[in-house]
């Protein structure tokens, strides 16, 4: 049974009482005077009150049920609207790019170890795919922006940067690539660039991703004035990549 049945369950039986103990006095006293009713009349009427009283004080422990049930639930409504509005907020405000955490490992984890079986098949996957691995700039946290001087941030902010850094992303991707494709598959323009590439490269950036301007230029669109040079310097900060120059060529090396 429900608190609200049980107050309509009370409600209607004190009600029934009362319309009881009405009857009983109308029958007792009609045509007779007070002294004049019978001893068994007014204790079964007593009888009655002392029932009516008792329904009443139940009936009252009920509504403070009901009255305690009534503020949890709003105290409920109160909490589920705050986090309600706080996950829209979440919602609307989830940002363009999610820093990645690396899972560190260690030699002793069974699956990962030397000479466990899982080792062999993440030896043999990294084969088959280091080759068209391409390794992309990390984006930048809240905290390490936090650490940038504020001459060097000047007017960007957080979203802007990293936006500039999917931008260099978009460079790399595009590069290599290319380098990645067999030279028969290219296209001319896609040869010539081929080419260039491979010119640009050094013996110090060997093993290493790197893009030029020209890169930045082909494939990402952005600018190269002086508002891209303090993103270069903010990112070389964070050390997410270095310089290197050679041959009139500065190369942006990942780190």
């Amino acid at each position: 049974m429900t608190n609200m049945s049980e107050l309509e369950v009370i409600t209607n039986h004190i009600n029934g009482r009362i319309s009881s103990l009405r009857h009983m006095l109308d029958l007792v006293v009609v045509g007779m005077t007070v002294s004049k009713i019978p001893h068994n009349s007014i204790k079964k009427l007593g009888e009655e009150l002392h029932a009516i009283v008792g329904l009443l004080q139940q009936f009252e422990k009920s509504v403070m049920r009901q009255n305690e049930q009534l503020q949890r639930l709003q105290e409920f409504e109160r909490s589920s609207r705050n986090d309600l509005e706080a996950l829209q907020h979440i919602k609307e405000n989830i940002p363009m790019h999610m820093p990645r955490r690396k899972s560190p490992t260690t030699g002793n984890d069974p699956m990962t170890g030397q000479n466990g079986p899982a080792k062999l098949v993440q030896q043999e996957n990294a084969r088959k795919t280091s080759k068209n691995h391409i390794k992309e700039i990390e984006f930048i946290t809240t905290s390490e922006f936090e650490t940038i001087p504020q001459y060097m941030k000047g007017r960007m902010t957080y979203e802007q940067l990293n936006v500039a850094v999917r931008s260099i992303n978009k460079a790399l991707t595009g590069k290599y690539k290319i380098l990645h494709q067999p030279v028969k598959t290219l296209s001319n323009n896609m040869r010539k660039l081929y080419q260039r590439f491979k010119e640009e490269e050094t013996k110090d950036t060997k093993g290493h991703f790197f893009v030029v301007e020209a890169d930045i230029r082909e494939f990402a669109q952005l600018k190269m004035d002086k508002r891209f040079q303090g993103i270069l310097g903010m990112l070389r900060h964070c050390q997410r990549l270095r310089e290197l120059r050679g041959g009139g060529v500065t190369r942006y090396v990942m780190v």
